[in-house]
């Protein structure tokens, strides 16, 4: 009778046995968990360009980082700089990696990455890459407007112009879609003047130089308050030449 009664007892205590042995893997998960995102954020920083200044911050997802290190690869690491500058330009960035190998120069399945932009920002890169000082992006929903002037019979003639937004792999572009005339010029025929507006080439701000070479650039979007471009890359290892090494502008 006695062993009966101790059958019991010695089931509670396995339950609870096991109840603590998985608390404590999950201690210790959360402390890898913790080491591994710090490991990253100081390997990312090391890696970035000299120029680049501002807090890189590291967010592992899945339930276990030890039976994903185990596998040998994580299912999603996410990485938000939400203040940071690159050769003098500020901006916000959250890159989501998806199937990450978790080692020096392992691979990544998948990257998507968003950089938004302020309007001054988006500016000061306009003009880096040849866009005149005076023209100014005024960035409003899914479109911007900005200003010129055009010679029209030896008459400087202003205008402002409407354009919208797209991209290449390595530029944002901004192709003009509408204008109208801002210079009082009576009876004269403005037509002209409108089409030329229309005909001119996108303005062409190129970010690849400053993306990893194997980022491209996929979407952009634009509100009153930023810009915004969508990247990714299939392509991106984790080392410190693959994210060093930075793409090229034509010209």
């Amino acid at each position: 009778m006695a062993g009966k009664r101790r059958g019991p007892g010695r089931l509670i205590m396995l339950v609870v046995m096991v109840g603590l042995l998985v608390s404590a893997f999950f201690l210790v998960d959360f402390g890898l968990r913790a080491f591994a995102e710090g490991q990253a954020e100081s390997q990312i920083r090391d890696a970035l360009p000299a120029s680049a200044t501002g807090d890189v911050n590291v967010s592992i997802g899945g339930v276990s980082v030890i039976t994903q290190y185990v596998t040998g690869s994580f299912d999603e690491v996410e990485l938000t700089a939400p203040r940071l500058t690159v050769d003098g330009v500020p901006a916000s960035i959250r890159v989501v990696a998806a199937d990450v190998q978790p080692k020096l120069g392992g691979s990544i399945g998948h990257v998507v990455a968003t950089i938004d932009l302020t309007p001054e920002a988006l500016n000061n890169l306009a003009h880096a890459a040849g866009t005149p000082p005076e023209t100014e992006l005024v960035l409003g929903t899914d479109e911007v407007t900005y200003t010129g002037n055009l010679d029209v019979l030896g008459i400087t003639t202003g205008y402002l112009a409407t354009a919208t937004p797209s991209t290449t792999p390595d530029s944002l572009l901004f192709t003009p879609t509408g204008a109208q005339v801002t210079t009082e010029l009576g009876t004269l025929d403005l037509s002209g003047i409108v089409a030329t507006v229309l005909g001119q080439t996108p303005i062409r701000i190129c970010v690849a130089k400053y993306l990893p070479a194997e980022v491209a650039v996929r979407s952009a979007d634009v509100t009153p308050e930023r810009a915004r471009i969508t990247l990714d890359s299939s392509t991106l290892v984790l080392t410190t030449q693959s994210l060093a090494t930075l793409g090229t502008c034509p010209g």
